[in-house]
């Protein structure tokens, strides 16, 4: 099948374009491909990725594409539920099973019957937790704390990680029969760096978002701003590059981009990542830790000197020629990040606007 969904229903669960979603990166059609084939099917799914990578994200694309989309999307956020509360919580209590049950409470399993029950970050769950998730995985039943009855359920689950879970089984943490029970089909989503292609694209679109959610014009950002943004790892994926849009969208500055991306020096002087599982090359690692410390440098100087080049260029004893190769090769701006704006958001009449428009239900990844 080909992806398709009724937009007022992916507005309603806060769902972007599916362009904006999947971009135009291999490891990201790969994505696509594999939501494509198990969209309308119940099979259990396990989405993997580092935080950040949108997999609430894929997890309401595939509730909304599913044929369970009429009943409810379930979440449980299993790092946030103590465990001494997680099995009351997950499969709900009897009246009178324990003091103060008052009366009888429908768990997250029962609220999802006829709909999908999403366990996010899967890997926190308690090992008898799992077991009992795991009869829900067989025979679709399923007994309240308290009870004795069992009851019957049809749901379809999708499990979401940042840890590889194999791992975790090695440890202990993890139980193997309830991994191939939840992982009928894994998705792997990539982080932010290897989908840099897909940039552009994610600025315009949170750009846009964020311009309507708060009631405002704001400038494109500039291509130097842009082409600083294409040569950073982000380690908080699309999610950071979402808040920092926010951020510029609501305030009107580059520098706090700027900032963002540039970390500063260490203290006790030059600290580089160092991959150790393979043999390492000295030439390249000392290369890289150099133009790290060329590139903290360089933006220190231009920033004190108000982002003046020729000036920048005396100061730092080299050439104006040197200073734009490194600012390229850097990937650094070449002109000053725009100023803070005064703008009308900060007009009294705009507080109540702005007081909704704060709210994290506007968060989109």
């Amino acid at each position: 099948m080909t992806l398709v969904y009724n937009p007022e229903s992916a507005a309603s669960l806060n769902l972007p374009p599916l362009d904006i979603i999947f971009g135009k990166t291999a490891a990201m059609q790969a994505v696509r491909n594999k939501l494509e084939r198990v969209a309308e099917t119940d099979v259990p799914v396990l989405i993997q990725g580092d935080s950040g990578t949108g997999k609430e994200i894929c997890v309401r694309l595939l509730h909304a594409l599913s044929l369970r989309n009429r009943g409810s999307l379930v979440k449980v956020s299993c790092p946030a539920i103590p465990n001494s509360l997680l099995e009351t919580e997950l499969f709900g209590y009897e009246k009178g099973a324990f003091t103060g049950a008052m009366t009888t409470k429908l768990g997250r399993v029962e609220q999802a019957h006829n709909g999908t029950l999403f366990l996010d970050e899967v890997g926190s769950l308690d090992l008898g937790v799992q077991s009992k998730l795991l009869q829900v995985l067989q025979d679709g039943t399923f007994v309240r704390v308290g009870g004795h009855e069992p009851r019957s359920i049809a749901t379809r689950l999708v499990s979401a990680s940042n840890t590889d879970l194999r791992n975790q089984v090695e440890d202990g943490t993890f139980r193997l029969d309830f991994l191939f029970r939840i992982n009928a089909v894994t998705i792997n989503l990539p982080p932010l760096r290897q989908r840099i292609a897909d940039l552009p694209v994610l600025i315009d679109y949170f750009i846009e978002h964020y311009a309507k959610v708060f009631h405002t014009t704001p400038e494109l950002l500039s291509k130097s701003a842009v082409r600083l943004m294409q040569n950073y790892h982000w380690p908080g994926n699309i999610r950071q590059l979402e808040n920092l849009i926010r951020s510029y969208v609501l305030i009107g500055s580059e520098e706090a981009l700027v900032a963002e991306m540039v970390p500063e020096q260490p203290r006790n002087g030059i600290v580089t990542d160092i991959d150790l599982s393979a043999p390492v090359s000295l030439k390249n690692i000392t290369k890289k830790a150099t133009q790290d410390l060329e590139r903290q440098i360089i933006l220190k100087v231009l920033q004190e000197n108000s982002w003046n080049r020729q000036k920048t260029a005396k100061w730092l004893q080299i050439s104006y020629r040197s200073l734009l190769y490194k600012l390229s090769e850097a990937g650094m701006p070449e002109v000053p990040p725009r100023p803070l704006r005064i703008p009308h958001l900060i007009k009294k009449s705009s507080e109540r606007t702005l007081k909704p428009a704060l709210s994290s239900r506007t968060r989109i990844f």
